[in-house]
């Protein structure tokens, strides 16, 4: 038998390799049981997720809410911009997939209620047109 130490994540293990040859085994007497291992040390806490901004501007009369949940990849338009129907708002990405958010009608964007990076659930208000 043959002895190692194999690390696994940051954990120690003493493994024992039976060494075969032939057709015969080698036995040997088993070793005796591996020291005890110290658990590794926890990973730090991830930073927290950026939280949505406060809203830019007077609400709108038109709301563009998150059709489902997902985390802001890019904001392609800012407070007074002048946008037209099916024009791209944001792009989100839901289940691994890339989404464009769209204009729902002609208007004024009258706020920007997300940031890049930004968390959002299903029904939050994303921006609101005049």
């Amino acid at each position: 038998m043959k002895k190692y130490n194999v690390t696994v994540n940051g954990t120690v293990y003493e493994v024992e390799i039976e060494e075969v040859t032939g057709t015969e085994t080698v036995a040997e007497k088993p070793a005796a049981p591996a020291p005890a291992v110290k658990a590794a040390p926890a990973a730090p806490k991830a930073a927290p997720k950026p939280a949505a901004p406060k809203a830019t501007g007077a609400s709108g009369a038109v709301k563009v809410e998150a059709p489902m949940n997902g985390t802001i990849t890019k904001v392609l338009v800012k407070v007074g911009d002048s946008v037209k129907a099916g024009d791209d708002l944001l792009t989100f990405e839901a289940m691994k997939m890339e989404q464009e958010i769209k204009a729902p009608q002609d208007g004024t964007i009258a706020s920007v209620n997300v940031s890049q990076g930004a968390t959002m659930n299903q029904g939050d208000l994303l921006v609101s047109m005049n």
